[in-house]
């Protein structure tokens, strides 16, 4: 089994950073894709940022230019790094592992809350 624990996240005020970190224990395999999420009251869990174990990255269109998504492979940990936050990057923040074997599974952080104010 997997373990992802998230740091980081509170609150500030637009225009504001904030650094979400997430470790990850267990059993990894060395070829993976560590991500973050975000669900914000009344809407869906939608994807922020993804790194393959690689290096290949993808961003949301609403955050490119302003988060960065950096890991350290040998640490299994992921950093969001959230410059010029908007009040609607409002929402709570979740870490995500996906890896395959013999199937695929995606395993889940507890969620952090990130509230930007205006």
């Amino acid at each position: 089994q997997v373990q992802l624990v998230e740091s980081g996240g509170g609150s500030v005020q637009a225009g504001g950073s904030l650094r979400l970190s997430c470790a990850a224990s267990g059993i990894i395999f060395s070829v993976n894709t560590m991500a973050w999420y975000r669900q914000a009251p009344g809407k869906q869990r939608e994807l922020v940022a993804r790194m393959y174990s690689g290096g290949i990255t993808n961003y949301a269109v609403s955050v490119r230019g302003r988060f960065t998504i950096s890991r350290d492979n040998a640490k299994n940990t992921v950093v969001l790094q959230m410059n010029s936050l908007k009040p609607e990057d409002t929402a709570v923040y979740y870490c995500n592992l996906e890896q395959t074997r013999l199937e695929t599974r995606n395993y889940w952080g507890q969620g952090t809350q990130v509230t930007v104010s205006s």
